[in-house]
């Protein structure tokens, strides 16, 4: 691996040397757009969800990141892609190589894979990596009319990279600091008549900002697609990730050293807390499925997708558990070593899932109606396991020594979920002159099995989703909508009785704007203002006596805002992103000390700009650089309870991304640093015992080539 790491810089380098020759001339006679992103600025005839909505006419905010986006910005991950995002907040708990943390509009959002759910179990996240992506879509407020079972502030869907006819892809080379490097390829075309094939690929080797981490990904994704006809279409997809993790211990810095001061300063930002020869992350994650579509004569569609997803994942670790306190008084001893336990986590997650679906026209006098109707069906199979082990040895945070051996905690299962979801939806978008009007209807049936307690439960829930949208000749589009949202809640009360479902309700005003600048100018912009309550929230029961810890579901939690979003790119040169949002959430019904909080990691104001800008003729053709700028303001680290009352609340924090970038015939240097002025921040602060930093300035330099 030394050697193929060697061969792989050696690589980077002599691109660079044999290349600036030729970047150094730089066709001095040639006035010709050197660099293009056609599908930078999303189209609002591009649809926006599988009931195949345009863009502009959705009742509903949503964000389209193109793979022309993620390219010419150099993003890696999906926390990366919400920077300049309305309504989203990424990395949540600071950099983290398993999974991307999102919060929208106040609730993580569950995560979809080419329109059906992923093998997601304790976090709502499959960390499936960004490079297999055409295409992210962000969908906030309640979806449940066409998702079933979501939370109420929205989900993702990554649309995974399809073949093409015509031959063509890239092989590329990144190095860049905390010993990163990583080679990756994508080629796709014509394999013989009527069938095209694609493979990407990648394998990637860092550290982190944690001293004593290396990571390492091998991802690879095939894809084959046989037009048997004009009409008919059948596509397959699959893809393999392999994680490993090895040496990190995952933050939980105290809140002394970070949050707040210490007599022995900030705690490092490259601390850990671990033992680096023990503490391990694996995953291995998989899924293969196929989109099949046919059209019939009149103009009706037929669309099924499977996919099947398996998610297995071990986790040994040591992590820290705040300052040691041997007396008990509530002050910590020296305010440097802290205390440890040692856990182990295994988690196996299979999801199967068939949605089937006709989609046509119809015309009643002068309405015309374009109608989707569904049956979707997901079998959920998720085993969870894990273990706590007190008595390691404490260890300086300002001055660790590594190398306890550590013996493995063989796993406890606390939970074995089998859950079947079968969801009956009909979506009809009516058109008369410039009016649009959506009803969504979806009805789901829910049964969730208990394997480790027998206990088996059924869900039964309608949800809505309506609006109206009026689309002016100028591109303006205003809309008003109501849409709900459901998810099943485990456990029962002190009854026995199981728990209903937690529900969503949203109301949302916006407008969208897509003039017809012409072939030079294109431009997506949304504005949008909502409010959204969620009922049947946990909460204490106040009838509980001592040590007795039952709930009831009395709690509701509201969380209303404002959100602008802008996308443009104009003549192939400047391309700016800027989005904005005020956010209020509240625990508006709680039987317990969380009554009036705000929601955690969810900022009361968001703003964030960037701006590329290519130049395409003359000497210079093709040089190009972005800069951004993001600002979130203070957020609640944590919702206050009995066990930890007090609120942490994680700081506001401005920061710098820049990048630049030279395009020359089929080749493509660029240079791009996230956190360029090198911030050191707390990206959140739940308890004492649990802060954790931001990630600090990150590097990356890549060579690709293009064929």
């Amino acid at each position: 691996m030394n050697s193929f790491r060697q061969i792989c810089l050696a690589a980077t380098a002599l691109s660079a040397l044999t290349t600036a020759p030729a970047l150094a001339q730089s066709a001095e006679d040639e006035d010709v757009i050197v660099v293009t992103a056609p599908d930078y600025v999303p189209l609002g005839s591009e649809t926006a969800n599988k009931a195949g909505m345009p863009l502009i006419e959705t009742p509903q905010s949503v964000s389209l990141i193109s793979r022309d986006q993620i390219d010419l910005l150099d993003w890696n991950n999906l926390s990366q892609t919400v920077r300049y995002v309305a309504g989203v907040t990424g990395e949540n708990y600071g950099p983290d190589m398993r999974v991307d943390w999102l919060t929208m509009r106040g609730f993580e959002p569950v995560q979809f894979l080419d329109g059906t759910r992923g093998s997601i179990g304790s976090i709502a996240n499959t960390g499936l990596d960004l490079y297999g992506a055409e295409e992210v879509r962000l969908l906030r407020g309640p979806s449940a009319a066409l998702y079933g079972l979501t939370p109420p502030g929205g989900i993702v869907d990554i649309v995974s990279r399809r073949p093409n006819e015509e031959f063509g892809g890239e092989i590329g080379v990144e190095v860049g600091n905390q010993e990163h490097w990583q080679v990756n390829g994508d080629v796709t075309g014509a394999l013989a008549e009527g069938l095209s094939g694609r493979l990407t690929g990648l394998y990637r080797e860092s550290g982190t900002q944690t001293r004593g981490v290396d990571t390492d990904r091998l991802y690879v994704a095939p894809a084959v697609t046989w037009r048997a006809s004009p009409r008919t279409s059948l596509t397959l997809l699959a893809y393999y990730q392999d994680d490993g993790i090895y040496g990190d211990g995952m933050g939980f810095f105290p809140s002394q050293g970070t949050l707040f001061s210490n007599p022995n300063g900030p705690i490092p930002v490259d601390a850990n807390l671990g033992e680096t020869s023990y503490n391990r992350f694996e995953r291995e994650h998989y899924g293969v499925g196929y989109e099949f579509t046919h059209e019939f004569d009149g103009g009706l569609t037929l669309t099924q997708n499977l996919k099947y997803t398996d998610l297995e994942s071990i986790q040994r670790g040591v992590g820290g558990n705040g300052f040691v306190d041997a007396d008990f008084d509530g002050t910590p001893d020296d305010y440097r070593n802290v205390s440890r336990y040692s856990f182990s986590f295994d988690e196996d997650v299979d999801t199967l899932s068939v949605d089937t679906r006709l989609s046509g026209t119809v015309t009643t006098g002068a309405i015309e109606h374009d109608l989707t109707g569904g049956l979707d069906w997901r079998e959920y199979d998720y085993i969870g396991a894990s273990a706590f082990g007190f008595g390691i040895p404490a260890i300086d945070v300002y001055n660790p020594v590594y190398g306890l051996d550590i013996a493995d905690l063989p796993t406890n299962p606390f939970d074995s979920t089998l859950q079947t979801q079968t969801g009956l939806y009909l979506v009809d978008q009516a058109r008369v002159n410039n009016w649009v009007a959506t009803l969504a209807v979806r009805h789901d049936w829910v049964e969730t099995e208990q394997r480790l307690t027998g206990v088996e439960t059924e869900d039964n829930d309608t949800s809505l989703t309506a609006g109206l949208a009026y689309r002016f000749e100028n591109g303006v589009v205003p809309y008003v909508s109501w849409a709900q949202s459901f998810q099943p809640a485990a456990g029962s009360d002190r009854n026995g009785v199981a728990f209903d479902p937690t529900t969503g309700e949203q109301v949302e005003a916006g407008v969208k704007y897509q003039p017809d600048l012409g072939p030079d100018a294109r431009v997506f912009a949304t504005a949008a203002i909502y409010q959204l309550v969620q009922e049947n929230v946990l909460t204490a029961d106040p009838a509980n006596g001592a040590g007795q810890s039952f709930q009831v579901q009395t709690g509701e939690v509201e969380v209303s805002g404002f959100e602008v979003e802008f996308v443009g790119r104009f003549q192939e040169r400047l391309s700016v992103n800027a989005a904005l949002n005020w956010t209020e959430s509240e625990v508006t019904e709680s039987n317990g000390p969380d009554l009036g909080a705000e929601l955690p990691v969810t900022p009361g104001f968001q703003a964030s700009a960037l701006v590329d800008y290519t130049i395409q003729e003359g000497t210079l053709a093709g040089l190009g650089a972005s800069l951004g700028a993001r600002y979130m303001s203070e957020s609640a680290g944590n919702l206050p309870t009995d066990f930890t009352p007090e609120v942490y609340t994680n700081p506001s924090v401005t920061l710098f991304d820049g990048s630049v970038h030279y395009d020359y015939q089929d080749w493509r240097l660029a240079v791009s640093g996230s956190n360029i002025l090198d911030e050191t921040y707390v990206a959140r602060c739940y308890s004492a015992a649990n802060c954790f930093y931001g990630a600090p300035r990150t590097v990356r330099a890549s060579v690709t080539r293009r064929f």
